[in-house]
């Protein structure tokens, strides 16, 4: 580890797999409103979004008339083990997009 990823370890909070992050971690409440918006929902899908220089992993759940909410989340296989738990299909984000829903969603969202 150079001595940038050092400093950025340190701002962060720590270190992520070896390569320092400026974002945090996952925590148990980000689980926590994952489940809530699923169980308050209908038709709810996820999409992982892979760890970035900048940002830990997440998912996007879209619930089936387009509203949307993102956490972070430990990695691709919590996300997976999660979608199991809650019963929802779960896609990579870099391979199938997002559904039109989401953003006919944003779109309805916008002030006049």
């Amino acid at each position: 580890m150079g001595l940038f990823d050092r400093w950025r370890a340190r701002r962060a909070g720590g270190v992520v797999g070896g390569r320092a992050t400026l974002d945090r971690g996952s925590r148990r409440e980000d689980l926590r409103h994952l489940e809530e918006f699923v169980a308050s929902r209908r038709g709810v899908e996820g999409y992982v979004e892979p760890r970035t220089a900048v940002t830990e992993a997440t998912i996007v759940l879209v619930a089936g008339d387009g509203e949307w909410t993102r956490r972070r989340i430990g990695g691709p296989e919590v996300a997976r083990r999660l979608s199991r738990e809650l019963t929802i299909p779960v896609y990579d984000a870099q391979v199938t997009g997002y559904p039109q829903r989401m953003r006919d969603w944003n779109l309805r969202q916008k002030p006049d």
